[in-house]
């Protein structure tokens, strides 16, 4: 008869391992709730405690800095905490920290309690500076063999290309004046268009638009043109969309806009159609 001792060791030992390892990252997510496996003294797991959170704090806190300094101390850490007890991340990488922090505001937060006395404006704040670190790292590049320096003709008969490192947005609030001194509980009754881009410098900037410029952008990016593609053509539809009294006055207009949005790199020049 085979002798299975070693094998039922084993196995026994496996589990063993396999439950403080449960119970090793439980206390981490959640120390208030869940107490640290027995074989291990509470200093060592104290040194554990201590390095995930405040990594993962500090992080959280350097891609949010508007919401943090709108945050009392108390609110901040216990979301903070919230954060990590709740949320399952999918990256591995710290630089995906606050793509994930986003996440977890989008899809569990309104499961804590504590979420009842969060900012009505929270969650736009968070994907606006979240917008702005993810064009900061984005790998995109500029189209090449690209006009860059059209004149009058070029501007208006050739077709604009919309740079993919310039975003159009959309906010109920004015998540760009939003601080420790501005903090409205209601939405004004228009919302803020935003183009957040990253120049051909690698700064990264904003422009305050109109709902006329964010139309245009959503037009030269290819949505809903109706065949339009030309910077003419494109002008000519967003009149019909508004509804313009006067499409030759938009067209003069349109075609100082479209120098504009050029010289920012949000479009990244033009070319023949």
């Amino acid at each position: 008869m085979a002798d299975n001792t070693g094998a039922n060791t084993d196995t026994c030992t496996s589990a063993d391992f396999r439950e403080t390892q449960r119970k090793f990252a439980a206390h981490l997510r959640k120390p208030d709730e869940n107490p640290a496996p027995a074989s291990i003294e509470d200093r060592r797991m104290g040194i554990y405690r201590d390095l995930i959170y405040n990594n993962i704090e500090s992080f959280i806190a350097s891609g949010f800095p508007v919401l943090r300094s709108i945050l009392d101390d108390e609110q901040w850490h216990a979301m903070v905490r919230d954060f990590v007890h709740r949320h399952q991340s999918h990256s591995p990488y710290f630089l995906q920290i606050s793509e994930e922090f986003l996440h977890y505001l989008q899809e569990e937060r309104a499961q804590s309690p504590a979420s009842a006395d969060d900012p009505p404006f929270m969650l736009e704040l968070a994907h606006y500076e979240w917008v702005e670190l993810a064009l900061d790292v984005s790998e995109e590049e500029f189209p090449a063999g690209l006009q860059r320096n059209p004149d009058r003709t070029q501007l208006l008969d050739w077709v604009p290309v919309v740079s993919p490192l310039a975003w159009s947005l959309s906010y109920q609030f004015p998540v760009h004046q939003l601080g420790a001194d501005f903090q409205p509980q209601q939405a004004p009754p228009s919302p803020t268009f935003l183009v957040v881009y990253r120049n051909r410098a690698d700064q990264v900037g904003f422009l305050e638009a109109s709902a006329a410029t964010a139309h245009l952008l959503q037009l030269a990016a290819g949505a809903d043109t109706g065949g339009a593609n030309t910077g003419r053509q494109l002008l000519q539809q967003l009149a019909r969309d508004m509804q313009h009294p006067d499409p030759d006055q938009l067209l003069d207009f349109g075609a100082e806009l479209l120098g504009k949005l050029l010289s920012l790199d949000i479009i990244a020049g033009f070319r023949p159609s």
